[in-house]
């Protein structure tokens, strides 16, 4: 039965996932855990660099459920401390630092805004700046001596910058070191990351032989390609899908996906086990069941998970009403309006009578007031004949003539 039930756990904690270092030493720790019944600590690190987390950052957020699940405590660490160097990873120039009272205020919806996915009595929240605030100058010496300059070369991105001539700043180059160090503040048994913090993940499982822990288990999970299925998923691109977005923007936003990522969002973003996922799968390969359809189905498990049943079945008919069936709601005003390709979304919400000039009508954009077909936007969409647009309480239909 023991087996089993390792053989389960093991094999749902590695689907996904990208690195794992070391499987083996996994199925081991797995198994003591279960013997002893103490559980493993597994941490995963978030930097509160905005104040809103999206679709991309629950990957690592539903690995962490699932360790939950598994009877095992997971660690939250909001980088606060590690926010004021900002993670250079990826990154071609220096990172803008923010302010503490951005932080702060980043950190506080972060807590919040994970408690939609995990269970908040079996997740310990802890701020790095607590132990990384804390180190004197002996202990930095002490930290440092760990890394070489050679070393942190390795990095892709320092690599790049270096053989460009780019600037690289050393305080820059504490940040994975500093981030090592949570694991071993935390004596952590498993750290999850993007496959783009692998190497960051791995100082930190050098620190803790160095600290004569037990080195930490990397799991790295794939970055989730936006809604335009090619970059990550980023705000600043704007192919993202908020997690505290309204109903209607996530479902509309999820329908909107790639057909060719959609399995991609079932297997990383929602609840569904990999059996079910597989079954989904089949009934598709079969025409048991159509693409739209088993999108709808992920639309829907997205929105129920961060609204509820009750908002996921509207969501779902408003979709369904606004976009599939081509109908509008009742009593809804149309007008047609030229269009022309430099055609502002400042200057149609003036023209149709949303905004009494173009400058509230651009503070009404800037602040996310304006929905075309249920998404925020902040321009015309491109190729558009017709559309749903919406500020307020105001509400019409605009064709393009």
């Amino acid at each position: 039965m023991q087996l089993k039930e390792i053989d389960s756990q093991f094999e749902e904690l590695l689907r996904g996932c990208i690195d794992v270092v070391e499987k083996k030493e996994l199925r081991s720790r797995l198994e003591n855990s279960l013997e002893t019944g103490v559980p493993l600590i597994v941490k995963a690190g978030f930097d509160p660099t905005a104040p809103d987390l999206h679709l991309g950052h629950t990957v690592l957020l539903n690995k962490l459920h699932q360790f939950q699940k598994f009877g095992h405590k997971v660690v939250f660490v909001v980088g606060d401390f590690t926010a004021r160097i900002g993670d250079p990873t990826g990154k071609s120039s220096l990172r803008p630092p923010l302010s503490e009272e951005q932080i702060k205020q980043n950190a506080k919806t972060y807590t919040e805004q994970a408690y939609k996915i995990l269970n908040s009595e079996k997740t310990e929240i802890r701020y790095n700046s607590s132990w990384l605030g804390a180190l004197s100058s002996g202990d930095i010496i002490r930290l440092l001596a760990n890394m070489t300059v050679s070393r942190m070369l390795e990095r892709d991105d320092f690599k790049k910058r270096f053989k460009s001539e780019k600037a690289i700043y050393l305080h820059e180059m504490l940040y994975p070191i500093f981030q090592g160090y949570d694991s071993v503040a935390i004596k952590a048994d498993i750290e999850l990351g993007g496959t783009d913090q692998l190497f960051n993940l791995l100082v930190g499982r050098n620190l803790q032989k160095s600290y004569n822990q037990k080195p930490q288990i990397v799991m790295t999970l794939p970055l989730l390609e936006g809604t335009d299925g090619k970059n990550k998923m980023s705000k600043s691109l704007g192919n993202y899908i908020g997690i505290t977005e309204d109903p209607n923007t996530q479902f509309g936003k999820t329908m909107s996906i790639p057909d060719t990522i959609m399995w991609r969002y079932f297997e990383l973003v929602s609840s569904y086990d990999g059996n079910r996922i597989f079954s989904l799968k089949t009934d598709v390969e079969k025409n048991r069941l159509g693409m739209k359809e088993a999108k709808e189905l992920l639309a829907y498990d997205i929105v129920e998970r961060f609204w509820g049943a009750g908002k996921a079945d509207d969501a779902r008919s408003y979709f369904n009403q606004l976009f599939s069936k081509k109908e509008t709601p009742e009593n809804i005003e149309e007008k047609n309006v030229k269009f022309d390709s430099g055609m502002e979304l400042a200057t149609l919400l003036k023209e149709i009578g949303f905004a009494k000039s173009r400058s509230e009508a651009k503070r009404k954009i800037k602040e996310g007031a304006v929905r075309i077909n249920g998404e925020k936007v902040r321009a015309i969409p491109e190729n558009a004949e017709s559309i749903i647009i919406k500020l307020g309480k105001k509400i019409m239909k605009i064709n393009f003539i």
